[in-house]
């Protein structure tokens, strides 16, 4: 589950890490009072006001601005909010804007160049381990360095045995260039960005920027957090941080019917029952020249209810050209299965503008071919994976 930047924020202090400090605001006089806020407690005037969505890059579309007084605050706060944000992370539509956050200035006027590192906590897959990922290069696309100037970005994989020990915390301070007060500071910094990440379950911590004050302080400038959802369970605070105005709204809707749906950008739906086999579906999908256009795993369970909240689902995506459904009968049976195929596309009757593509394999297939070819629907059946893929390939074309 993706998370607010502030919301990151409030996970990192709580487990003692030095952050930006900031307020949320809804509308521009909330940011106003934000700032009168945020100037007592750190004396300067100048704010920073960031748009809060889900996805990075919100400098580069106008979602990160400074205001050096309260009337910059106000029509800063006032032309973000309700704005539709573009960045390189979202779609050309962009994202509707509904919250800032107004963060106090860390950049001391008057100061050399700041000193801005990158740093993150993930999982190395191909170790198996936690790792944590930094360079010198902070407030770049992570990307870019990794493509440009790979030597700039070091790893430390961590023991899950012993958890992040001292020796590789002052291993990355010192990697970093550091040294002194600064370098103490960044050891604090690294041990509990390892803790929270740890304690909070979550699967991404992202510090692009982490900043060296003038004055060698090291703070969190910004927080990418990805929760994982398998453990919200322990973090029922954490499970309310969720913005579903951010999610893709058909997502939300499967989830609330209880469907495995993540949406794509291709041409053929897809209705799967098992995750493994959905993947492969999709490859097949490509083999046939198409490309696809979600993944939708129904489960052990493909009653004509579920098939046919399956069907309305992904036919909301107007890319949509064909659906191939791809069933395998162990657990649940083939005719059952294409029972409930029949009786979804039935009731959905013009609802379905799309040739559909049915390969049930398992128990009963044979049975629940003759039932799909028999229906009079325009429903192609197929029992091997290349026979689908032929009959994918033809409605295509």
């Amino acid at each position: 589950m993706n998370i607010h930047e502030y919301q990151g924020k409030e996970i990192l202090s709580s487990f003692g890490v030095r952050t930006q400090r900031g307020i949320v605001a809804r509308n521009a006089k909330e940011a106003v009072d934000a700032a009168k806020e945020l100037t007592e407690q750190t004396g300067t005037g100048w704010h920073v006001i960031k748009a809060q969505v889900h996805a990075g890059g919100r400098g580069k579309g106008g979602g990160v601005k400074l205001a050096k007084n309260l009337k910059e605050v106000e029509d800063i706060a006032g032309d973000i909010i309700g704005m539709n944000l573009v960045t390189p992370q979202t779609s050309a539509e962009g994202k509707k804007v509904h919250q800032v956050l107004v963060a106090e200035d860390v950049y001391y006027p008057g100061d050399s160049e700041p000193e801005e590192y990158y740093m993150s906590v993930l999982l190395n897959r191909s170790t198996g381990r936690n790792m944590i990922m930094y360079s010198t290069e902070g407030g770049m696309d992570i990307e870019t360095v990794a493509e440009e100037t790979p030597h700039l970005i070091f790893t430390e994989d961590i023991d899950p045995a012993t958890g992040l020990l001292g020796f590789q915390a002052r291993r990355i301070a010192f990697n970093l260039g550091l040294s002194g007060q600064a370098f103490k500071e960044m050891v604090k910094f690294v041990m509990a960005l390892y803790k929270a990440f740890e304690k909070s379950d979550s699967s991404l911590f992202e510090i692009n920027p982490v900043l060296k004050t003038s004055d060698d302080k090291i703070l969190a400038v910004d927080a990418k957090v990805t929760l994982d959802d398998n453990a919200l369970f322990r973090h029922k605070d954490y499970a309310e941080m969720r913005d579903i105005r951010e999610e893709n709204p058909t997502e939300v809707e499967a989830k609330e019917v209880g469907l495995n749906y993540v949406d794509l950008d291709g041409n053929v739906g897809c209705m799967v029952n098992g995750a493994g086999l959905a993947m492969a579906t999709m490859d097949l999908i490509k083999m046939a020249g198409g490309e696809p256009a979600n993944f939708l795993d129904v489960g052990g369970t493909a009653d004509a209810k579920r098939v046919e909240e399956a069907f309305r689902l992904i036919l909301k995506d107007d890319k949509v050209e064909a659906i191939l459904v791809n069933i395998f009968g162990g657990i649940v049976r083939c005719d059952r299965v294409a029972q409930g195929i029949v009786d979804a596309y039935k009731n959905m009757g013009d609802a379905i503008n799309v040739p559909i593509i049915v390969r049930l394999q398992g128990t009963n297939a044979e049975k629940a071919k003759e039932l799909i070819d028999n229906s009079g629907l325009k429903v192609y059946s197929a029992v091997e994976f290349k026979e689908a893929a032929d009959k994918v390939q033809e409605v295509l074309s």
